[in-house]
């Protein structure tokens, strides 16, 4: 018989959007294979599995999930859950919602999914349910945050997408997520930060401390120097912490004698020397002559492999 399925509310954690978490999951796993054989016996390659079940549906008929939040998936580890697959089969079902045509769509378990392609299965056991397309965004988010881990950039970025996709404020988006309010801003603030700290976060190259540090900073060329100190001399969060501290102390007490480095540049011409900083990864400054049209523009180098690395990306 296929398993009951549950009525659920948006919002009430993974257990509820995720209705295989616990109905199915919890069940022996001999108890769940002998459940799959009989589903998928009383209605093989059928187009018409009623949601609630459990069948065994042919690998290419499921589609991924377009709402996934997660962009990086570990090769070694997908061969690893292959190799298992192999060996043992796979025994946690993926989750999917059936479309009018009879395919399906991914809602949740994409490394088991793909892990099983490398595996070279041909079916899979699959629990059919219900959704919508805001429900498969948000089922998406909570599985893969509360079971795969994202980096903070992935968890960032899915929370800006759910608040400008669904609508929501911050205080219904960290209801959804089941984090406070604080949580959630901390996390969409590091979107602020320019693209090559959100890629060193993305890749752990640093932790989220340290970006949370980083972000107290409001001009980009300090995060920029700030960032580098932090790579050169593998800083921890509070020597980090204590860092920013000084620079901004420093900044309070220079601000009424020194004049503003920016002073003489236009907005415009601001930005595009924060743009540079960014691109640069490091303090970039752009002078202009008494002359309009004229200037030039310095990079710093601290070192001969940082001057390549420049170089690089000037594709010199």
């Amino acid at each position: 018989m296929a398993a009951q399925q549950r009525k659920i509310g948006l919002g009430k954690g993974l257990s509820a959007l995720l209705d295989d978490s616990d109905e199915v999951m919890n069940r022996p796993a001999q108890s769940r294979k002998e459940e799959v054989k009989k589903e998928a016996s009383n209605s093989p390659g059928s187009s018409g599995n009623t949601p609630g079940g459990i069948y065994e549906i042919a690998i290419d008929r499921i589609a991924i999930n377009p709402f996934q939040p997660r962009t990086d998936f570990d090769q070694q580890a997908l061969e690893e859950l292959a190799e298992s697959i192999r060996l043992q089969g796979l025994i946690q079902p993926i989750t999917v919602r059936q479309d009018n045509s009879g395919h399906y769509q991914l809602i949740s378990g994409e490394r088991r999914l793909r892990a099983s392609k490398l595996a070279n299965l041909k079916t899979i056991p699959t629990y059919v349910r219900t959704a919508n397309d805001q429900q498969m965004l948000e089922m998406a988010l909570i599985e893969n945050i509360q079971r795969e881990n994202l980096n903070a950039i992935e968890v960032a970025l899915s929370f800006q997408r759910m608040i400008d996709e669904l609508d929501l404020k911050q205080e219904e988006l960290g209801e959804r997520v089941s984090k406070n309010r604080s949580t959630v801003t901390n996390y969409l603030r590091l979107l602020k930060l320019p693209p090559v700290i959100q890629a060193a976060i993305r890749d752990g190259n640093i932790t989220m401390g340290h970006a949370r540090a980083l972000i107290n900073l409001p001009e980009v060329d300090k995060q920029i120097y700030v960032f580098q100190e932090v790579l050169k001399q593998g800083l921890s969060v509070r020597k980090t912490e204590e860092m920013v501290r000084e620079i901004q102390q420093g900044h309070q007490k220079n601000k009424a004698s020194e004049p503003d480095k920016k002073a003489g540049l236009s907005y415009q011409y601001q930005k595009i020397e924060d743009d540079l900083a960014s691109r640069f990864a490091t303090h970039v400054k752009l002078k202009l002559q008494a002359k309009k049209g004229k200037g030039a523009i310095e990079i710093p180098f601290n070192s001969e492999d940082d001057l390549n690395r420049i170089l690089e990306l000037l594709d010199w």
